[in-house]
């Protein structure tokens, strides 16, 4: 039977070799693991933490090995990764353990003639102190806050060119550490407080979000499947700045209601519940699958008044009909889901660059659903202006009969502001993940 450490040494092979997404890799090695609900979070918690500070703990190996890093075997390199971040970053660990099992993992998995190399890289660490140092900051301040950071100076480039100098690394700053997981109330089956309560009584800390209605934060929640609130269709998972999002369409009953790249469906779930289940919401996705699993996530809740539907949301499907509301939340970046996703920082940032393109022709696509007097969101859930600002401008120039629109009340009380025609949203400045949304009109 696997532990905790090698289920978190494969994971993280995986997500490398593979180029796969972290929290499938790592739900599926630990659903077919056994491991008690202990050692999963242990090796969550290792995962998750190596990816993050990947870079960093790439330069403290480099410090205290004799082998050149890019000739290590893949296996040894994580291995050191686990054992110096378990050293360095969590408190519970002993550092004999540390080293220790990363040893006996070398032998166990088929790279004993490894086992030396390790155990002297990591006890020179140790014997300096066992302790991150780096380099002053000097005149590449970009090169500094990469290792500080272990966010890749290209991404940091582009921040600090895109926002002002305070922002940028203010944003680096949220950008470690755990996101806070946030959930929404099934407002057709019970009220926030009645959730909250429901929630204690399963064993998670639940609290009331006081700044966004509806809104509750989770904390050391485990597997929400497993839970009976989740069961039951009494919320569904949404981080704050969807529904944020979601509110901004302003949506009420009876409206036709189109949301174009629709899965996993939260902000669908969201839009309906605040329709109040009446009327009509049409969720698309390009694959059957990901349409599948919104019916799905619909019926759950008892949401009936969506409909899930396969469809390529850059190609104009006419028999759908036109709409009082679009919600366009286009594939993206992710850069602002980082916490979530920490892979994602590691992303070439040449790969990206036809994105806006691909962008903006769902955009336009979007567009075409909305009836004269109707209202469009476009969103994302990255911190590019390219992707985002430089879009919508293009749009404006090119569709006339489309202008920007005052955000309702609710959004812009949350946002702290008198008018705004959309936001971008940052962790460290508003506590959620990075997310930017844009209202706009048909004025025909």
């Amino acid at each position: 039977m696997n532990n905790g450490r090698q289920v978190a040494v494969q994971a993280l092979l995986r997500v490398e070799t593979a180029d796969s997404y972290s929290n499938i890799v790592l739900d599926q090695l630990l659903e077919s693991s056994r491991l008690s609900a202990r050692d999963r979070a242990f090796s969550s918690a290792l995962f998750y933490g190596v990816l993050e500070k990947k870079l960093t703990l790439d330069y403290v190996i480099s410090q205290y090995s004799s082998l050149p890093f890019g000739k290590m075997d893949p296996l040894v390199r994580q291995l050191l990764r686990l054992a110096i971040y378990q050293i360095v970053y969590m408190d519970g660990v002993p550092e004999s353990a540390a080293v220790n099992e990363s040893v006996e993992l070398a032998k166990k998995m088929g790279k004993g003639r490894a086992a030396g190399f390790i155990n002297g890289v990591l006890r020179s660490f140790l014997r300096a102190g066992g302790e991150i140092r780096l380099p002053q900051p000097g005149k590449d301040r970009a090169g500094w806050l990469s290792l500080a950071y272990s966010i890749p100076r290209p991404l940091i480039k582009l921040w600090q060119n895109q926002y002002p100098k305070e922002d940028a690394e203010a944003l680096l700053r949220g950008m470690t550490g755990h996101a806070p997981l946030f959930v929404r109330v099934n407002t057709r089956r019970i009220d926030a407080p009645g959730l909250c309560s429901r929630l204690v009584e399963e064993g998670v800390k639940a609290q009331l979000f006081p700044d966004f209605s509806d809104c509750i934060v989770l904390y050391h929640a485990g597997a929400l499947e497993h839970l009976e609130a989740f069961r039951r269709g009494l919320f569904h998972v949404q981080d704050l700045s969807g529904q944020v999002c979601a509110s901004a369409l302003g949506v009420r009953p009876g409206m036709r209601v189109l949301d174009c790249c629709a899965a996993p469906g939260g902000k669908s779930f969201t839009l309906a519940q605040r329709m109040e289940d009446a009327g009509e919401l049409i969720a698309g996705d390009l694959y059957p699958q990901k349409a599948a699993l919104i019916q799905k996530g619909a019926e759950r809740l008892g949401l009936f008044s969506i409909r899930a539907v396969t469809a390529d949301a850059g190609v104009f499907s006419p028999q759908l009909g036109l709409f009082d509301r679009v919600l366009c939340d286009v594939p993206c970046s992710g850069f602002g889901i980082i916490r979530r996703k920490p892979e994602i920082r590691y992303k070439d940032l040449d790969t990206l660059r036809d994105l806006p393109a691909v962008q903006y022709k769902i955009l336009e696509t979007a567009a075409q659903y909305v009836k004269e007097g109707g209202q469009l969101v476009y969103s994302t859930c990255t911190l590019n202006r390219h992707e985002n600002d430089y879009v919508v401008q293009r749009f404006l120039k090119e569709h006339p009969m489309f202008t920007l629109e005052i955000l309702p009340e609710e959004t812009l009380c949350f946002l702290g502001l008198e008018k705004a025609f959309g936001a971008t949203l940052m962790p460290h400045r508003n506590g959620t993940d990075g997310f930017f949304f844009t209202l706009f009109s048909h004025k025909g």
